[in-house]
């Protein structure tokens, strides 16, 4: 029996911050010297990310007008922990109504009251009793509804939650499942000088992202059934591609390696995840990439023999929002949802996501047309 994913609804926070503004800011917190504020400026205009949300304003101003980091040299004492789950809470529920209600908002056939399972997705916070719960109450719906939570499995994260979507709607053809990905990777800000940390900051922006999963497609318009999974390992990555909680927030480590051993795996995981389907490569002309950054994109480019207008969700995506860790796959699944017409009824779509592992995943969606 087929799953379908019929609806995605996103949200981003209100603080729409220009990549050059974001590079001051770094550039004054990490107290760089001119020589480093020009290599690294040069390093946010190779990103290919023109904007990124934020839940803190204080990365669009100078120091003295901060209202989350410290008004000091060098932002001490600087912010814990506890500071930054505190940002979290506040903020991440009200981000994920925001998603939950667009993506509901697009089936209207399909109510609150319908909806017999939530999954919430994150590796940027953590409370208990915790979003989940809160959604719940939030969005209406029945306090009897089965709740997952997936956490602190980064990028890659939405898969995993599709997956259970598709194997809640296997067991039951009456399931309706509401997935929601919320990822604040800007409460994360980590001052240091190491190369891994200075990627990480210029690439992770804030968002969320709810997608509807049930076993029968939507009633009018697009959607895109579930049709493979696959999941790759690459554990020679894992200190390349990792996700710590220390002192001073969650720390991401993400070296210049990763595309290498993406470009390493990224055939194999394709052929692999299409080897006993009726689906060849060469049949594939849409996709839906992870755009864990642009060096990323062009790799997978190179390897599959796409073009960069094959690319062209993922690249938007990157260039309006950044890398949203979880949420940002399907940011790109929803801009391919929407260029969708009669005429691309049974097409076969190819996502990529990565992530701490280094783990790559690739799932085959199908378009259905109503």
């Amino acid at each position: 029996m087929t799953s379908f994913l019929c609806a995605i609804g996103t949200a981003t926070p209100a603080h729409r911050i220009a990549q050059p503004q974001i590079a001051a800011f770094m550039a004054e917190a990490l107290q760089f010297d001119e020589a480093n504020t020009r290599k690294l400026r040069a390093l946010y205009r190779v990103t290919g990310i023109g904007h990124r949300h934020s839940v803190l304003p204080d990365y669009g101003r100078a120091n003295g007008d901060f209202t989350f980091f410290p008004n000091t040299p060098g932002l001490e004492p600087f912010p814990g922990v506890g500071q930054r789950m505190a940002v979290y809470r506040e903020h991440a529920l009200p981000l994920s109504v925001a998603a939950a209600q667009d993506c509901l908002r697009q089936v209207p056939e399909t109510t609150a009251a319908d909806i017999t399972h939530l999954i919430t997705v994150s590796c940027t916070g953590m409370y208990a009793p915790g979003l989940d719960i809160e959604l719940v109450q939030a969005l209406g719906l029945s306090p009897n509804i089965r709740r997952t939570c997936v956490n602190f499995m980064g990028c890659y994260a939405a898969f995993n939650a599709l997956k259970l979507a598709e194997a809640f709607c296997q067991a039951d053809a009456k399931a309706c499942v509401l997935i929601v990905c919320t990822e604040l990777c800007t409460i994360h800000f980590q001052k240091n000088h190491e190369d891994d940390h200075l990627v990480s900051n210029a690439l992770f922006g804030d968002g969320s992202a709810a997608a509807l999963v049930q076993a029968t497609p939507a009633q009018s318009g697009p959607s895109l059934a579930l049709a493979a999974f696959h999941c790759g390992l690459e554990p020679d990555g894992r200190a390349d591609m990792a996700w710590h909680i220390n002192d001073f927030g969650f720390e991401m480590t993400l070296s210049s390696y990763v595309p290498r051993m993406i470009q390493r795996g990224i055939r194999k995981l394709t052929d692999d995840l299409l080897q006993n389907l009726p689906v060849q490569l060469r049949d594939v002309h849409s996709f839906a990439i992870h755009p864990g950054g642009r060096k990323i994109l062009e790799t997978i480019e190179q390897e599959l023999g796409m073009s960069t207008d094959d690319n062209r969700f993922a690249y938007k995506v990157l260039r309006d929002y950044g890398n949203m860790s979880s949420a940002t796959v399907l940011f790109v699944l929803r801009e391919l949802l929407a260029s969708l017409t009669p005429a691309d009824a049974g097409a076969p779509v190819l996502s990529f996501a990565f992530g701490p592992g280094l783990t790559l995943e690739a799932m085959l969606l199908q378009v259905q047309y109503a």
